[in-house]
């Protein structure tokens, strides 16, 4: 099968290469899906995980990738819940090869059903983008109706489905980033834009959840404004400024076909759009991925026309 892979750590997107990869066999709860497109966060080049095996062994050359959307052709051994010829979506294991290949081996339980009304582009561009805001909102965050939410990077592939989720579950959402992003986030739902370049972020106030993307000044200066009980719900590491009276969290997202249910009915019904930017092919994926220019919104790789 076609597949990208890395070698080089230090190259990063630079050292990706298309080349010819094994297909992967089905072990016990597995399945075998064929993948037409997957998602690609450009921070994977800096995961342990995309180098390193559990046990911390080098593991390269290694697929990237772990988003997906796809059919599912093989079963592994007392696989349930999925079956042959079936739609699907899901997120791949961190430390297993990934989706920017034209199959991937994955647990059946990392996956949900795709409807047939949902294109497999706009599938693979969900999983990380989509389940990272529901666990920081509603998981880690506790959101509730009538709460502000600062949501910073609110143009971005995560930031909007902050946005949207928070503003749907009646919160108040301020929305922050470049002064560029302004009309964006606002299109997305943000009741207010914070240009983090120009405008005074502690004019904002008190919030009740900041969900932060960015880390740095930006995250130590948005503990302060946390009311008491609030609170600071990062995916950039270790939280650096903890909220006075408040809780800080820090997490990694976890696959869960519940939510992703949750979260593509809300696409199929028009309460949560998608926010895709680039897109290629496989065979042009490696070009693209390389470009210069700053990227918006999600990178997806069409795997099959």
């Amino acid at each position: 099968m076609k597949a990208i892979v890395v070698t080089d750590q230090a190259a990063g997107t630079a050292g990706m290469t298309l080349t010819e990869r094994p297909e992967p066999p089905t072990a016990i709860n597995d399945v075998i899906v064929q993948i037409h497109a997957s998602g690609f966060v450009p921070t994977e080049m800096e995961w342990p995980s995309t180098w390193t095996d559990r046990a911390g062994r080098d593991k390269t050359p290694s697929i990237p990738g772990h988003e997906l959307a796809g059919v599912v052709t093989a079963l592994g051994y007392g696989t349930t819940g999925l079956s042959v010829g079936q739609r699907v979506f899901g997120l791949a294991d961190w430390h297993r090869d990934g989706t920017l290949a034209e199959y991937v081996a994955i647990e059946a339980r990392n996956l949900a059903p795709l409807p047939g009304d949902v294109d497999f582009t706009v599938g693979a561009s969900l999983p990380i983008s989509g389940l990272t805001a529901w666990q920081g909102l509603f998981q880690h965050g506790r959101l509730q109706a009538g709460q502000t939410v600062l949501a910073h990077g609110a143009a971005g592939a995560v930031g909007t489905m902050v946005t949207q989720l928070a503003r749907e579950a009646g919160a108040y959402v301020i929305g922050t980033g470049r002064a560029a992003d302004r009309e964006k986030a606002l299109d997305f739902g943000a009741h207010e834009f914070v240009d983090l370049e120009n405008d005074a972020l502690k004019d904002v106030g008190g919030v009740h959840l900041v969900f932060d993307v960015i880390g740095g000044d930006v995250q130590r200066n948005s503990a302060a404004l946390t009311k008491t009980g609030g609170t600071l719900v990062s995916v950039v590491g270790p939280v650096e400024a903890r909220p006075a009276d408040g809780l800080a969290i820090d997490f990694v997202v976890e696959a869960d076909r519940t939510q992703l249910g949750e979260i593509v009915q809300r696409v199929r019904d028009g309460r949560l759009r998608t926010n895709i930017g680039t897109t290629a092919s496989l065979d042009n994926a490696v070009a693209t991925l390389n470009s210069t220019g700053r990227r918006e919104g999600k990178t997806v790789i069409r795997v099959r026309p």
